[in-house]
């Protein structure tokens, strides 16, 4: 179900209403990581993986996905250590987690929040554990771009070694950035037409006056890119049809067409970056660079942080289990749950189990 994959993108999958896992592979602290955990946390990747490259042969899907497994359980305690981190720093995100819900009402075109509750309930999951699926990716964003993020910050002199370094990745061919903001006469009678066109001049009133083409793309936009914002990618001369090549190309950063009639519809693009053939200056392309020097940064800094956690950290991964950040499992032995203990007694720790001797 579509649906279904819009709503399971946090990295915490939530759990299948009323179904109790037993195994318990890993403990974190008082948390617990069942085998439940590691099946629907694998049943994601290879969601993931589908989206991610649909034209990709079984071949190549099964290869990405054994190169991605084998983190599967570490990547599930290294986010248990964020989220209690983040409880350990008093962080409350509930303002943030209301936003992504309302976000995510609205991605799926529903009217209410309760219609959300209804529809998480109908794809078969409990809708408080998909909110704290949610709840807990935003914890752990949080974590990150405070114990990681604020410590980092490329400094020019690193741009500019960066530039000279490579200058081969910044010569190019006359290029511009594009993105849509598009509304749909499709199953529409000739009668719905002038109002729909006035819809679009209307929205392109509104971006003149200052709004964010972004949002307006994300809330207000018929086209496939509207969760993007309306991001369509970068186009070289040539690779657009003749009308919008001429239309765009002529076109500064950030500015924005006419609404340009289409048969389906009517179209607004605005070019978020407009690039001259040949070596870009190095002032066209700093930002491209400072992004690139931070997400190299942020991985590796991500890592000695998180293994730091560990270092003060309970934790113990039972044989049989890999954990590539390379704590070793000193065995668990699981006492069978009661009768009436249910899967959340046990997803707080407190289904006791003992290491063996």
């Amino acid at each position: 179900m579509a649906f279904c994959a819009a709503l399971l993108c946090a990295p915490a999958v939530a759990q299948e209403k009323g179904k109790i896992i037993e195994e318990v592979v890993a403990r974190v602290n008082n948390d617990v990581i069942t085998r439940g955990d590691l099946d629907r946390a694998r049943s994601q990747m290879v969601d993931d993986l589908h989206q991610s490259c649909p034209a990709c042969t079984p071949d190549e899907l099964s290869s990405r996905l054994a190169a991605q497994e084998k983190d599967l359980l570490r990547d599930l305690i290294d986010n248990s250590l964020m989220v209690q981190r983040a409880k350990d720093m008093d962080i409350n995100v509930e303002t943030d987690v209301v936003k992504r819900l309302d976000q995510i009402r609205q991605d799926n075109k529903l009217a209410s929040m309760e219609d959300l509750e209804r529809r998480v309930g109908q794809s078969g999951l409990d809708y408080q554990d998909f909110k704290t699926s949610i709840r807990n990716q935003i914890l752990q964003q949080e974590v990150i771009r405070r114990e990681v993020g604020s410590k980092i910050a490329p400094d020019h002199s690193e741009a500019l070694k960066y530039y000279d370094e490579h200058k081969q990745d910044f010569v190019l061919p006359e290029t511009v950035v594009l993105r849509e903001l598009f509304v749909s006469t499709e199953n529409k009678t000739p009668s719905e037409i002038p109002a729909l066109q006035k819809k679009a001049d209307g929205f392109l009133q509104r971006i003149k006056g200052g709004e964010d083409f972004g949002e307006l793309a994300k809330r207000f936009s018929d086209g496939s890119t509207a969760k993007q914002g309306g991001g369509l990618g970068t186009f070289q001369r040539g690779q657009l049809a003749p009308n919008l090549e001429a239309a765009v190309f002529k076109l500064e950063r950030q500015q924005v067409t006419d609404v340009m009639p289409t048969k389906t519809g009517f179209l607004i693009l605005q070019v978020m970056e407009h690039y001259a053939a040949g070596l870009q200056p190095e002032e066209k392309v700093d930002s491209q660079i400072v992004g690139r020097l931070y997400d190299d940064k942020i991985r590796v800094g991500l890592r000695d942080y998180l293994n730091t956690l560990r270092a003060d950290s309970y934790v113990e991964v039972k044989p049989g289990y890999e954990d590539t950040a390379a704590v070793g499992g000193t065995g668990i032995d699981e006492v069978p749950p009661t009768p009436d203990e249910d899967d959340t007694t046990k997803k707080k720790g407190l289904n006791p189990f003992k290491k063996k001797t």
